[in-house]
C-alpha cells in the first residue's frame, strides 16, 4: 500500500548519478524486447538468450532485491505453435491439390491477436518452469492500455504489484495481446504538476509506466542494439553515448525499429527521459550480450546510462579526457624540444619545493591503507619520503636533460632516386594509459617520460593512494601549464572499472601496468585489442657458480634480496653449485640472509640433501615480493640456465663467477630481458640505466624489453620528400632509375 501511495504522489526521487551506485539499485523493472527472446525467423523463443536473462533476474531476487520484469514474446511462441497446426491442417489440401503452394504461405495467414491468445499461456508456463529452477515464485500481469487511463483499474494494479513484491514474487507484465489493437499514437498519461505526459504504446513505455508507479530505483530496457548512438550507428560520425544525460535529448537522431518489435529507439529514448524525469535511472543495452544484467550492476559500462545532467556535468568522461590527452600530446610534440625539456625541470623543481604537501598527502594514505590492513609490500610501495622525491627529482632532472633528441631523430636515410629522399624519424606513440597501484611515485616518473616523448598520458592509480595522486597530479597540471599543454596528462578519478578503460581501443594506444602480478595478467587477458607493454611477475635468479668470489657472491645476494625486498628486480631465488654446499658457503649466506630477517624455502633438489634445514618450498616460480626467497642446489651452469627457463619469468638473471667464459655463456643463452654478470639484480631500472626513469619493465619481445624509458613510448614514421615523382617514371621508359643509396645521419 506504501508502495501504492508513492506512485500516486508521481513524487520525484533521486536518481543515481554514477553507475559505480547501481549496485545499490533494490527494486529493478527489466523489460524484454521482442527482438531480444524472439528468434530470428521470428517463430519461437530464443530458449538459451531467455534462461541466461530469468538466472540473472533470479540471482538478483534471491539476493534480496525486489524485481519486475515487463515481458514480449507471447506472439512468437503463440506463432510456433498455430503453425504447426496450420501446417498439419493443410496436409491434407496439399495431398488433394498437388498445386497448392499455401504451406509457403502458413505464417502469413497467422493472425497476430490469435497467435497472442495461443501463446500468453505456453509463455508463462515457460517463466514458470525456469524461475522455479532457483526457488523463485512469479505472478503474470495481463494488462491493456485502458488500464492506465482508468484511474481505479491503475490504482489496482499498483496496488497488486505491491502486493506481490511484498510477497517475494516477481510480476511478469505483459500486454494483452489478443485484446490489444494495433499500435497508435495515444493520448498521454501520467502528466501530472506540469509534466509531460506518455503514451502506452509499447512496452518501453509500459515499462517506463511501472517503473515511475512502483518508484523503481532502475529500469533495463533490454533490445537488440547496444545503447543510444547520437545518430543511426551505420551513419558516419556516429557516437556511442556511454552515458545520456537530460540535456542532450534534442540532439538524437533516429533509425528504424525493430523489425519484431513496436518500439523504435526514439521510443526507448522517449520512455527513458520520462522514467528519469521521475526519478527512475535507466540503462539501455543488448540483451543479446551475455550476463547484462549482472554486468550493469556491478558498474561496468554497458549500454546507455541515463542520468540527470545536473547531477553529473562535473565529471569528465574517460573518453574526453583521452581525446583531449590525443590532442594535448599533439601540442607536446610541436613544442621546441628546449619548452618540453624546461616543463620537465618545472615538475622536478616543484617536487622539491611542496615536499611537505606531498608527504601531508602521503600521510594520509599510509594511515588508511594501515588501518584496512593493507599488505607490508604494498605498504613500502606506498610510502613516499623525502629521499625518495629527491631520488625522483634527480631522475626527472636526468629525463629532461636528454629530452632535445627524442623527437624527430632521423634513424634512416636513403636516397631512393635523383631528388627523391627517404628518412625514418622518432615519433610519439599517441596516447597511452598507465595502471598502478600503490606506487604514488610512478605518477611524476610516468608524467616525466610521457612530456618527454610527446605523448598524451591517462593515468589511473589505485585507491589506496588517491590523495598522494592528487597531490602530484597538481603538480604536473602546474608544469605543463608553462607550455598550454593541461589537458596532455590526466588522472582517470572515475570508479571505471579495469575492464571498461581496456575496451577504449579508439582513444588508447599502449597501456602499461605497474603493479601486481594479479594486476598485470588481469590488464593482459582482459585487453582484446590495445597493447600492453609491461610483465606480470619478477621471479629474479641470482646464480652462484663454482669459481664465484664467495665475498662478492654474499654482497651481492644480500643487496638482490634485501635492498627492497617488494621491487619486481629483487632475487626470488638463489641458485647454488652443488660444491659449493658441502663447504661454509651455504651456511654462511643462510645466516646472512636470516640476519637480514629473510624467511627461507628449499628446492625440491636441496631438501632431499639436508636432513634439517629450510621447509620446501610451496613452489619454485614465486613472486616472494618481501623477505623470503628460496634456495636451491644446481650441478652445472646447464642446470642453472635450464631452472631460469623453467621457473623464471624472463625479468633479470644473475651469474656470480670469476670464469668469464662461463659469464659469457650465461649471458648469452639466458633468455631475459636482463642478464648481468657479478652485479645485483636490483640494476634491473630505468634511473640506474641512466634512462632517467621508467615507465616499467617489460618482459616481451616486441617493441620494448628490460625498463623502458623514453625510447619505448616512441614509434616511427617515414618522410619522403621528392619533385614531381610518379610510380610510372620508375617503370618501362619512365626516364628514371632507382638508387636505393643509404646515406649518413648526420648529414
Amino acid at each position: 500500500a506504501s508502495f501504492e501511495k508513492k506512485g500516486l504522489q508521481d513524487k520525484k526521487q533521486s536518481t543515481f548519478n554514477d553507475r559505480s551506485q547501481l549496485k545499490y539499485a533494490r527494486r529493478l523493472v527489466v523489460k524484454l524486447g521482442s527482438a531480444v527472446i524472439t528468434r530470428e525467423d521470428e517463430h519461437g523463443l530464443a530458449l538459451g538468450r531467455l534462461a541466461s536473462i530469468v538466472e540473472q533476474v533470479a540471482e538478483c531476487q534471491n539476493e534480496g532485491r525486489e524485481c519486475i520484469m515487463v515481458t514480449s514474446g507471447a506472439v512468437a511462441f503463440g506463432k510456433q505453435k498455430l503453425t504447426q497446426e496450420l501446417l498439419m491442417s493443410l496436409s491434407m489440401r496439399e495431398t488433394l491439390s498437388p498445386t497448392d503452394h499455401t504451406r509457403q504461405d502458413a505464417s502469413m495467414l497467422l493472425e497476430p491477436r490469435a497467435a497472442a491468445a495461443v501463446g500468453q499461456s505456453g509463455l508463462m508456463s515457460l517463466y514458470d518452469a525456469m524461475f522455479s529452477q532457483y526457488g523463485v515464485k512469479i505472478a503474470q500481469v495481463l494488462v491493456t492500455k485502458p488500464d492506465f487511463y482508468n484511474e481505479e483499474t491503475r490504482r489496482n494494479l499498483i496496488s497488486t504489484l505491491s502486493e506481490l513484491i511484498s510477497l517475494n514474487i516477481v510480476p511478469i507484465i505483459n500486454t494483452n495481446d489478443a485484446v490489444s489493437p494495433p499500435p497508435q499514437v495515444d493520448e498521454p498519461i501520467g502528466g501530472k504538476a506540469g509534466k509531460r505526459g506518455i503514451s502506452i504504446k509499447d512496452n518501453d513505455s509500459l515499462a517506463a509506466m511501472v517503473a515511475a508507479e512502483i518508484q523503481s530505483d532502475l529500469l533495463i530496457l533490454m533490445s537488440d542494439v547496444d545503447g543510444i548512438y547520437n545518430k543511426p550507428p551505420w551513419e558516419e560520425g556516429a557516437k556511442f553515448l556511454h552515458t545520456f544525460t537530460s540535456d542532450l535529448r534534442h540532439t538524437i537522431e533516429y533509425g528504424q525499429k525493430s523489425k519484431v518489435g513496436t518500439g523504435g529507439m526514439d521510443s526507448k529514448v522517449n520512455s527513458a527521459t520520462w522514467a528519469l524525469d521521475r526519478g527512475v535511472s535507466v540503462v539501455i543495452c543488448n540483451g543479446m550480450q551475455d550476463n547484462a544484467i549482472k554486468t550493469i550492476l556491478s558498474g561496468r559500462k554497458v549500454g546507455t546510462f541515463f542520468t540527470d545532467s545536473s547531477a553529473n556535468t562535473i565529471t569528465v568522461s574517460t573518453e574526453v579526457m583521452a581525446e583531449n590527452a590525443r590532442t594535448g600530446g599533439r601540442v607536446l610534440a610541436t613544442i621546441s624540444p628546449d619548452a618540453r625539456a624546461l616543463c620537465i625541470h618545472t615538475l622536478a623543481d616543484l617536487l622539491i619545493s611542496k615536499q611537505s604537501e606531498i608527504l601531508d598527502a602521503n600521510q594520509k594514505d599510509l594511515q588508511e591503507a594501515t588501518k584496512s590492513g593493507l599488505a607490508k609490500p604494498l605498504l613500502s610501495r606506498l610510502s613516499l619520503t623525502p629521499s625518495k622525491l629527491k631520488s625522483l627529482a634527480t631522475g626527472l632532472h636526468q629525463i629532461a636533460d636528454s629530452s632535445h633528441k627524442n623527437l624527430g631523430r632521423i634513424l634512416k636515410r636513403t636516397k631512393l632516386a635523383d631528388g627523391l629522399e627517404l628518412k625514418q624519424i622518432t615519433v610519439p606513440i599517441g596516447v597511452l594509459m598507465v595502471i598502478f597501484e600503490s606506487r604514488p611515485d610512478s605518477l611524476p616518473q610516468v608524467a616525466a617520460l610521457s612530456i618527454a616523448s610527446g605523448n598524451g598520458l591517462l593515468l589511473k592509480g589505485g585507491k589506496e593512494a588517491a590523495h598522494s595522486n592528487k597531490a602530484l597530479m597538481e603538480l604536473v597540471q602546474e608544469a605543463l601549464g608553462t607550455v598550454n599543454a593541461t589537458n596532455a596528462i590526466s588522472l582517470v578519478s572515475t570508479r571505471e572499472e579495469i575492464g571498461d578503460l581496456l575496451s577504449m581501443e579508439q582513444h588508447i594506444d599502449l597501456i602499461i601496468p605497474r603493479g601486481s602480478s594479479d594486476l598485470v595478467r588481469t590488464i593482459q587477458a582482459q585487453s582484446q585489442h590495445i597493447p600492453v607493454l609491461g610483465h606480470a611477475e619478477g621471479i629474479c635468479h641470482v646464480y652462484v657458480d663454482k669459481d664465484a668470489d664467495l665475498q662478492k657472491a654474499l654482497k651481492i645476494a644480500r643487496d638482490s634480496k634485501c635492498d627492497y625486498p617488494a621491487a619486481c628486480n629483487a632475487m626470488e631465488t638463489l641458485l647454488i653449485h652443488q660444491e659449493l654446499i658441502e663447504g661454509n658457503f651455504f651456511s654462511e649466506v643462510c645466516n646472512m640472509l636470516k640476519n637480514e630477517g629473510v624467511t627461507i624455502n628449499a628446492g625440491p633438489a636441496l631438501h632431499k640433501l639436508l636432513t634439517f634445514g629450510p621447509p620446501l618450498a610451496k613452489t619454485m616460480k614465486y613472486e616472494y615480493g618481501a623477505l623470503e626467497c628460496c634456495i636451491e642446489v644446481v650441478k652445472d651452469i646447464d642446470e642453472a640456465i635450464n631452472h631460469i627457463h623453467t621457473y623464471g619469468s624472463g625479468h633479470t638473471d644473475v651469474i656470480v663467477t670469476e670464469n668469464s667464459e662461463k659469464a659469457e655463456i650465461f649471458q648469452r643463452r639466458v633468455d631475459s630481458a636482463c642478464v648481468f654478470h657479478n652485479a645485483s639484480s636490483r640494476f634491473a631500472d630505468g634511473f640506474r640505466f641512466g634512462l632517467g626513469a621508467e615507465v616499467g619493465i617489460s618482459t616481451s619481445r616486441i617493441h620494448a624489453r628490460g625498463p623502458v624509458g623514453v625510447e619505448g613510448l616512441l614509434t616511427t614514421k617515414w618522410i619522403l620528400n621528392g619533385v614531381d615523382h610518379t610510380a610510372a617514371d620508375f617503370s618501362d621508359g619512365g626516364g628514371r632509375t632507382w638508387i636505393h643509396e643509404q646515406l649518413p645521419i648526420d648529414d
